[in-house]
């Protein structure tokens, strides 16, 4: 076995002979090398960076404690990972066509995009959703917009991954509510409700309720699944909007844990056992451009999360401890400027995400900058991820850059950046104080800047915009929302309110407010609410008078 010491000697050396001779003649390109979390990055890492590794706390195997190297013993070489394309648009109806497309070209799980009045707890007629409806996701307002999303597909077979948050325990209600309707017990469905409303208020904004009534919401979904719906998955923890709002890696993985702590405590608070809940947890990371970093980042990710979840709550379940995640490629690193590099972006993200070890994965459509993506771009973006699983190679063995000197330096490097930032949190009161006082909201500020200054002094080079730049470029075809559709839509609406049993409706909106007025269970308030047919809005509405509505203060 080589000499650490020895090669640490042959390294100074080759640094002040051969090295310092090429670079006194030709400069490096950058005078300091470093991730976008600002971990320099040196010419050349070597056994010597690992020396004080312990490979059986650190690393282990596959499937076991810490879970670096994967959360499956034997990963993409039992089954690859879900292949679940974003997608929703418009009504019911366009999205039931281009789901059931989607699963015709061999997606392998749903994942359902929702409009913003849908997301923050507004009716497609109300005044509020003007120009919204169906722009950014599908209009969702009962149990019958729902059950036309839905048609045709088998809930016992398909899982399916909703992004919503607000509003999520009503979504996962009237998912379950189609599920009686195809007589698929509960116990045979299964899926994700993003359900994070933390980083709601830190960096995407679709909030509706305080973050305290809203807490006790999640923990509500938390404590009906685990004993009605024990294969849904009740929230993933998501990262990927943090990112999307300028966070770097570090910060994305420090505030996503933290407030993954607040929802366990939360949960411990209100009576559950960690073993009972922790198993459904999971996870939603941002793929970005910085690729060595962002397979280290799924990596280190996992290493922590075991080791809270161990020494922290004291788990006994394995599975408690496993970080299982969800993963979808950087929609703010995709270019309005010639779309086509955006397929060459997709790609590499896709390609560390896997490398990481992701267990599901979402690939932008390269036309995304500019609008949702159309019926042939969301295809080409599906066939990169086949690409990658059935051509690459990528997928034949365990966490193949394991060992890497720099990619193990990298994690290391990583893990104390991400730890420093739980201890301030910590240090704050929690994810819910440090949000309050403005801590996370104020870092992912700093760091957006800092990158759009990189951007602008051409320090950080985007091909396309900043350098390579084109004249004069075509429009490419992009999907367009119909404006007549917020019409048609609004019809709906009234039409189930007409139909419905108005007696039905009020009775079942007045548990759902009783129930937050006191301390049961909302969740089967909710059910019974959406098999009377009352809307979205109505029953956003019985809890917007117990809890009222979140008001953010200016964060500089």
């Amino acid at each position: 076995m080589d000499d650490i010491e020895e090669i640490r000697r042959r390294q100074a050396a080759w640094e002040s002979g051969p090295v310092a001779k090429l670079v006194g003649k030709n400069p490096e390109r950058r005078a300091e090398f470093k991730t976008t979390s600002s971990v320099p990055i040196r010419r050349l890492y070597t056994p010597a960076d690992r020396s004080e590794a312990n490979y059986l706390e650190e690393l282990g195997m596959p499937g076991e404690y810490p879970f670096t190297r994967g959360v499956q013993p034997n990963m993409y070489r039992g089954r690859f990972w879900t292949m679940r394309q974003y997608a929703g648009f418009g009504t019911a109806e366009e999205s039931n066509t281009r789901y059931r497309y989607l699963l015709d070209q061999g997606q392998t799980g749903l994942s359902v995009a929702f409009d913003l009045p849908t997301q923050m707890g507004r009716d497609s007629d109300h005044m509020l959703a003007r120009g919204e409806v169906g722009r950014v996701g599908v209009a969702i307002d009962s149990l019958a917009d729902m059950e036309t999303m839905l048609a045709g597909i088998p809930l016992d077979k398909v899982t399916t991954s909703m992004t919503i948050n607000a509003t999520a325990s009503i979504l996962l209600a009237l998912y379950l509510g189609v599920a009686e309707k195809q007589n698929v017990p509960w116990t045979k469905v299964g899926g994700t409700i993003q359900n994070d409303i933390l980083k709601e208020y830190v960096a995407r904004g679709t909030y509706v309720f305080p973050p305290r009534p809203s807490l006790r919401i999640i923990t509500d979904i938390f404590a009906f699944c685990s004993k009605d719906v024990p294969n849904w998955n009740t929230i993933s923890i998501s990262g990927y909007h943090i990112r999307e709002a300028g966070s770097t890696a570090a910060q994305e993985v420090a505030f996503t844990i933290a407030n993954g702590i607040a929802y366990v405590e939360a949960a411990l608070a209100a009576g559950l056992a960690i073993d009972d809940f922790a198993p459904r947890l999971s996870f939603f990371w941002n793929v970005h451009n910085d690729f060595f970093e962002e397979i280290a980042k799924f990596r280190v990710a996992r290493r922590i999360w075991a080791r809270i979840v161990r020494d922290r709550w004291k788990a006994k379940d394995p599975r408690s401890m496993t970080l299982r995640c969800h993963a979808q490629t950087a929609g703010s690193s995709l270019t309005a400027q010639q779309v086509d590099n955006n397929v060459v972006r997709v790609s590499l993200q896709a390609m560390a995400a896997v490398l990481g070890g992701t267990q599901s994965l979402h690939t932008n459509g390269k036309d995304e900058a500019l609008a949702l993506p159309t019926e042939e771009t969301a295809r080409l973006a599906l066939r990169t991820q086949q690409v990658i699983a059935y051509e690459s190679g990528a997928a034949d063995t365990v966490d193949p850059l394991a060992g890497s000197y720099f990619v193990e330096s990298l994690t290391d490097e990583l893990q104390k950046r991400i730890e420093d930032y739980l201890a301030q949190i910590e240090d704050q009161g929690g994810a819910v104080s440090s949000i309050e006082q403005g801590f996370m909201q104020r870092e992912i500020q700093n760091s957006a800047f800092r990158y759009q200054q990189e951007i602008e002094t051409k320090d950080r080079v985007i091909v396309g915009v900043n350098q390579f730049t084109l004249d004069k470029e075509p429009m490419p075809d992009i999907l367009r929302i119909k404006p007549e559709l917020e019409e048609r839509q609004k019809a709906k609406v009234a039409k189930v309110r007409a139909e419905r049993s108005a007696d039905a409706a009020a009775k079942a909106l007045a548990h759902v407010e009783a129930t937050a007025r006191g301390d049961g269970n909302l969740m089967p308030t909710i059910v019974d609410a959406v098999r009377a047919y009352c809307t979205l809005g109505e029953i956003s509405d019985a809890m917007r008078r117990v809890f009222g509505e979140y008001r953010p203060e200016v964060m500089l």
